[in-house]
């Protein structure tokens, strides 16, 4: 993708994230001058294989605004080793967001790649979702480290990254308890 679009990917990112509201828990854990963390948790009274098997769907929870076909319909998860987090485009096009690397149904999974504008970019990521049951229901957590060389630094990218992810997984939520279904 080149500079203008990621430069408005990450001031709309932005501008959201200074609206709030209904957010699940957020943390930029770490920046610096070769990477970045992120992390958002959540909760939710569903045990934890009905939101393993939510998760799976990014085609259900994903925002279509955060898709390079603008539908998340077309999202497929493949979630085994080596299975792919994948969107099919106009004209026989394709897109590859993250690798699957390590699979623990219902409790972990992992993936490596960089998402969005960041796929155009000198970095990698490495993505883990944690599924965890605890009395009246499951924690989710979700950690993204990404790593390499952005030329004007992560500082604001990482931002922008947390808020999107911080979206997703609010939605995920709404999604897992039957709440307003995603648009």
């Amino acid at each position: 993708m080149d500079r203008n679009y990621k430069l408005a990917m990450c001031a709309a990112a932005l501008t959201c994230a200074s609206m709030g509201g209904g957010r699940a828990a957020a943390d930029v854990l770490n920046v610096a001058a070769n990477g970045f963390e992120v992390r958002e948790t959540t909760h939710t009274t569903a045990p934890p294989d009905q939101v393993y098997a939510a998760l799976l769907l990014p085609a259900r929870w994903w925002n279509s605004d955060h898709t390079f076909s603008r539908s998340a319909a077309n999202l497929v998860l493949d979630a085994r080793a080596g299975g792919c987090w994948c969107e099919t485009l106009p004209n026989g096009g394709s897109v590859e967001h993250m690798r699957v690397v390590f699979v623990a149904p219902g409790k972990t999974l992992r993936l490596r790649g960089a998402l969005g504008p960041l796929q155009g970019l000198a970095v990698d990521g490495a993505m883990t979702w944690s599924i965890q049951s605890v009395p009246g229901g499951t924690d989710v957590s979700l950690t993204y480290a990404v790593g390499g060389y952005v030329k004007d630094g992560f500082d604001d990218l990482s931002k922008g990254v947390d808020h999107v992810l911080g979206e997703q997984l609010v939605r995920l939520k709404k999604l897992i308890d039957g709440e307003t279904a995603p648009h």
